[in-house]
């Protein structure tokens, strides 16, 4: 499939999310016997770890067909770009999503600022910069999708195994938001 076919399948897979006719397809036990081989899932989803953000679900995909990265934020730290490069290197993805979310907690947290303890200042430090970013006063929505776009950007300036793929045109890099109310993703 091409990048662009990808993108209409994830699309597609959301337009039937949101209207409530998941196909469930790729989800049985002969799907499962089939992926005992190996995997080629052609999109990489880097998601917020958030229990309501679901995207198998999402995107109406079964299993072998997202490769799910998934921490509070949807952060680019190192261990979640290092997830991300074996997928563009040794699984052959095409296309990698960033996926923030309508109130995201981390985003609220790092609003807010405070101690938090060395780990969650750790994480909540990789979103200061889309907070710089955005305008003053700005709510916590408008920095999510902020935050998803600057991720995508980080992707490619701070791996060199994602940069190289997507200046070369082998993967594509999309921002994208999702509405917690109508489970609709907005590719930004």
């Amino acid at each position: 499939m091409t990048i662009d076919q990808i993108v209409n399948r994830l699309q597609e897979g959301n337009n039937r999310f949101v209207a409530d006719k998941l196909d469930g397809k790729l989800q049985d036990s002969a799907r499962r016997g089939e992926l005992t081989t190996g995997q080629s899932p052609d999109t990489i989803v880097l998601s917020c770890a958030d229990s309501r953000v679901v995207p198998e679900f999402a995107f109406d995909a079964g299993l072998g067909e997202l490769f799910v990265v998934r921490v509070a934020g949807n952060v680019a730290n190192s261990s979640s770009m290092a997830s991300m490069e074996y997928a563009v290197a040794h699984v052959g993805s095409k296309v990698i999503v960033v996926l923030g979310h309508q109130s995201c907690g981390a985003v609220t947290a790092a609003i807010a600022g405070g101690d938090n303890g060395p780990n969650l200042n750790h994480l909540l430090g990789h979103i200061k910069p889309a907070i710089d970013a955005s305008a003053e006063g700005a709510d916590v929505n408008d920095i999510v999708k902020m935050n998803a776009k600057m991720t995508a950007e980080a992707l490619k300036a701070n791996s060199k195994i994602i940069g190289d793929a997507a200046a070369s045109g082998q993967i594509s890099i999309v921002p994208a938001y999702y509405n917690l109310d109508t489970g609709k993703v907005d590719f930004l």
